[in-house]
């Protein structure tokens, strides 16, 4: 068949920038192409041509980042080249564009991510397009039963292909081609004579990481010779600091034990890192699908200690290949469970040992590819059901659909939701600008008028500026809030207010001009004379303080409204010196 497969528009193909769906591509590729003509759709990239053929695959690459800028280019790739079979990487809301401009198409879809969620894709369209994929591939039962729970109708079309991983690239750091490698990390690193615990993953609030340092002070008690390795970055080929980053380092800092922080690491050397572990720890808190790096820990035969979230635990065999950790919330579950591992080193090396197994004979490439070729020539015989709960209508996808069934569809799925329409209302309102407003605007600056460019925004100004544009909110932004201002603002225009804005300065204006700072001026320069008294270690303990006050206001089970006040001030006071504080130090936070 001639295969089309199109990738989703965040990364590039092949995964010069990294990504777990990208890297399931390029492993599969190999094999696919053994059996099938096939072109794979990506998005463009500075580094890479827009199109190319490397090893019998055709690579085309059309701008993206922006879901709307890809779905132009994928339609417009494919209104002048037919197709087969359309395979398309956990992006539902392009299955129906496509099938607009390729009718006789199969189509079908893999799923990395709960992307049917209502928040991700209305129901509406949702439902049209399961009637269009002849299947859905999934990384795991759980993202599978997710779908299925949501729309019942799916059943039968769900099929769990889990990931794969090179068994070539990633080794245990005691096989001949990793011993030197292994050597050369620990010892550059400080890492020698360490039982070295690795994350390898985006450095997210979702993710976790702080949990495991929470529990990195218990367990350095029980073992003296810890070490943790933090493998990752804000997202994927890019290492920008954002808060959250700087907490984890801020918390790593304060550890006893040696803490190495990579930042990104290229998909071509993070076999290095894992090579120079000993243990790995998946920390997410969210419903992670089935994070790859488990298959890479086994491939690399590290145990491996994971949270029962998501598709994760799908790939764990209890105390064969690792640990569940049910609550990663907390961190003490982290303690006991490595507590577990680090124990019993006979375990710990027989976990290793099996992970390595389960790698060879259940998640090399070759398995995941020819499960995907499997699901292709089912498609091939399915025939497609196209139509809504209120038009049902069968239609093979062999069969050209009509004009008027792809308007039908189109027109019930573009149709804006509630939100969109409270959304588009809201920007309308805001655009409203009456002819008072505009000759406002048009009206020479004058000394009140300069006053407000030149004063900073306050608590009130701030108000106005967010409220939608009207007669009163014009005037607040054209004037500084004062108690006279606000009197001015509750009234409605009149002739005796328009003279006051067109009044040349007086000697009354000047000396409002000359007035000292205001609370919150004062407060700013405050600020700044503390920030440059600060030093690293204050920046690292104000960050912590302001993530554990974050942390205490979201909690539910808070004491009382005059303590979370309380909190909530405090909070506010750190967050003002927190963003001036990174501002300065930048990167180096």
């Amino acid at each position: 068949m001639k295969v089309l497969m199109i990738c989703t528009e965040k990364l590039p193909m092949p995964p010069i920038r990294g990504g777990a769906i990208q890297t399931y591509i390029a492993g599969i590729l190999p094999y696919l192409k053994q059996s099938h003509d096939i072109t794979v759709l990506g998005i463009s990239d500075p580094e890479l041509p827009d199109e190319e053929t490397i090893n019998g695959v055709s690579y085309v690459r059309v701008p993206g980042k922006i879901l709307e800028l890809y779905k132009e280019g994928v339609v417009r790739y494919l209104e002048s080249n037919q197709f087969d079979l359309i395979h398309i990487f956990n992006r539902p809301r392009l299955v129906l564009p496509v099938r607009n401009v390729a009718p006789e198409a199969k189509i079908t879809l893999s799923m990395h991510n709960d992307m049917f969620n209502a928040e991700k894709i209305d129901p509406i369209e949702a439902n049209a397009v399961l009637n269009e994929v002849s299947s859905i591939v999934t990384v795991s039962d759980y993202v599978g039963n997710v779908i299925q729970n949501l729309y019942p109708q799916a059943v039968g079309k769900v099929h769990t292909v889990y990931s794969g991983v090179d068994t070539e690239q990633f080794l245990p750091g005691s096989h001949p081609n990793m011993k030197e490698i292994r050597q050369d990390i620990r010892q550059a690193h400080g890492l020698e004579n360490k039982t070295v615990i690795l994350y390898a993953g985006r450095l997210s609030r979702n993710k976790g990481v702080d949990r495991l340092i929470g529990a990195l002070p218990e367990l350095s008690q029980k073992y003296k010779d810890l070490a943790l390795v933090i493998v990752g970055s804000k997202w994927f080929s890019q290492d920008a600091v954002t808060d959250y980053i700087a907490y984890v380092r801020a918390l790593a800092k304060k550890l006893s034990i040696p803490v190495v922080t990579t930042g990104f690491v290229a998909p071509s050397e993070i076999q290095n890192w894992f090579a120079a572990a000993d243990l790995f720890v998946c920390t997410s808190i969210w419903p992670e699908p089935l994070a790859r790096v488990h298959y890479e820990a086994m491939a690399a035969g590290l145990p491996i200690v994971t949270t029962a979230r998501g598709g994760n635990a799908e790939v764990i065999q209890l105390r064969e290949n690792g640990l569940i950790v049910e609550n990663p919330e907390d961190p003490g579950q982290f303690v006991e469970k490595i507590t577990e591992v680090l124990s019993n080193k006979a375990m710990m090396k027989r976990m290793g040992e099996r992970g390595r197994e389960l790698a060879l004979s259940h998640y090399k490439w070759n398995r995941v590819a020819s499960e995907v070729l499997t699901v292709w020539e089912q498609a091939k015989q399915t025939v497609v059901s196209v139509g809504t709960a209120e038009t049902p209508m069968e239609l093979t996808a062999s069969q050209p659909k009509s004009a008027e069934t792809i308007s039908f569809i189109t027109d019930r799925v573009d149709k804006p939701t509630e939100k969109q329409v409270k959304a588009k209302n809201q920007k309308a309102k805001k655009k409203r600008i009456t002819t008072a407003n505009q000759k406002a605007v048009d009206k020479p600056a004058t000394i009140k008028n300069q006053k407000v460019v030149e004063k900073p925004a306050t608590v009130e100004n701030q108000k106005a500026i967010e409220k939608p544009a009207t007669i009163k909110n014009q005037k607040a932004v054209e004037k500084p809030a004062t108690v006279e201002n606000q009197k001015a603002i509750e009234k409605p225009a009149t002739i005796k207010n328009q003279k006051v804005v067109e009044k040349p300065a007086t000697v009354e204006n000047q000396k409002a001009i000359e007035k000292p700072a205001t609370v919150e001026n004062q407060k700013a320069m405050e600020n700044k004379k503390q920030v440059a008294g600060l030093t690293r270690a204050n920046l690292d303990e104000l960050i912590i303080a302001h993530h554990m006050l974050m942390k205490a206001r979201n909690k539910k089970n808070n004491k009382s409204n005059g303590t979370m006040n309380g909190s909530a001030n405090r909070n506010n006071r750190n967050r003002e010196l927190l963003n001036m504080l990174l501002r300065e130090w930048g990167k180096n936070a």
